[in-house]
């Protein structure tokens, strides 16, 4: 009696299984495709602006340690440096930092001293740094000008 309960479960099993296709439908695969292609248009702005603030916090950090190691050396040795590499020669940078919008060390902007310090510098040294790259911000206002 249970063997004959059991064989019939199994065939009634057997008969719906075969009257329903295998897999997902195309309104089902649609749906997903839909609900990926949404999540994806909404989260790649976010992702794209992240990324570009992220560059801008690397640039301005940058750009502090600069300016900081500039006055220092200014207040070191009497004169501003002549040239962003001196700061590396004499030892106050292992290496220039590069700039995170141009992807160069080189292209820097040096804006020179308006007269000089003491009576004994030839030179004009360095007194501010840029950024080289002419792209506008997040803010709106260019790189070069930070």
């Amino acid at each position: 009696m249970e063997s004959a309960s059991i064989s019939a479960k199994e065939s009634r099993r057997e008969t719906q299984s075969a009257n329903r296709p295998e897999g997902f439908s195309l309104l089902e695969m649609m749906m997903v495709v839909t609900v990926i292609l949404i999540v994806a248009s909404i989260a790649t702005p976010i992702y794209i602006t992240c990324a570009l603030r992220t560059r801008e916090a690397v640039l301005a950090d940058h750009l502090f340690t600069l300016r900081a190691l500039i006055d220092r050396f200014t207040l070191d040795n009497g004169r501003a440096p002549l040239r962003l590499e001196e700061l590396v020669e004499k030892g106050y940078l292992g290496r220039l930092p590069t700039d995170p919008f141009t992807g160069s060390n080189e292209t820097w902007q040096e804006t020179k001293e308006d007269a000089p310090l003491s009576p004994r510098q030839t030179a004009l040294g360095i007194v501010d740094v840029h950024s080289g790259s002419d792209a506008l911000s997040l803010e709106g206002t260019p790189y070069s000008s930070w």
